[in-house]
């Protein structure tokens, strides 16, 4: 099952794509939004090309984990996602996402115009790992078959 994570910007939209076996999340591309019909569509032909069966959301909570005007926003963007694409969709929490792909690459020494041009996709990165690890973590069962 290969899945597809979104950091939905109002200017770009951060993608990132699990491998097949949905155990790892790689940088894929950003896409710069022009309008919605495009970037519908533009995704909608990713998700075909890159045979994408999941699309996992990072929604923009507030620090107190209540939904705002942003997250709104999000969801509204994702439930025409959905329908365009006929893929459903799971969200996630990304709170600090880009703060997280923002001290990545300062530790990497990564230039200020570099970081710019990456951010968006690593941070999606960080959106569908977070994802994916939990997801693994969750289809854990012991010995006995019991779900952990």
């Amino acid at each position: 099952m290969r899945i597809m994570g979104l950091d939905v910007g109002d200017k770009r939209i951060g993608i990132a794509v699990s491998d097949p076996l949905g155990w790892t999340a790689q940088p894929h591309s950003v896409l710069n939004r022009k309008s919605p019909s495009q970037d519908y569509k533009r995704l909608a032909e990713l998700c075909t090309s890159e045979q994408i069966d999941l699309l996992v959301v990072g929604l923009p909570l507030n620090m107190n984990g209540t939904v705002g005007p942003r997250a709104q926003l999000v969801q509204e963007f994702a439930a025409q996602l959905s329908a365009f694409t006929g893929l459903e969709v799971e969200y996630w929490d990304e709170r600090l996402s880009t703060k997280s792909a923002e001290r990545t690459l300062l530790a990497a020494d990564v230039s200020r115009q570099k970081r710019k041009e990456v951010i968006d996709k690593l941070a999606a990165v960080h959106i569908l790992q977070g994802y994916l690890d939990n997801r693994s973590r969750s289809d854990r069962f012991d010995e006995n078959h019991n779900k952990l």
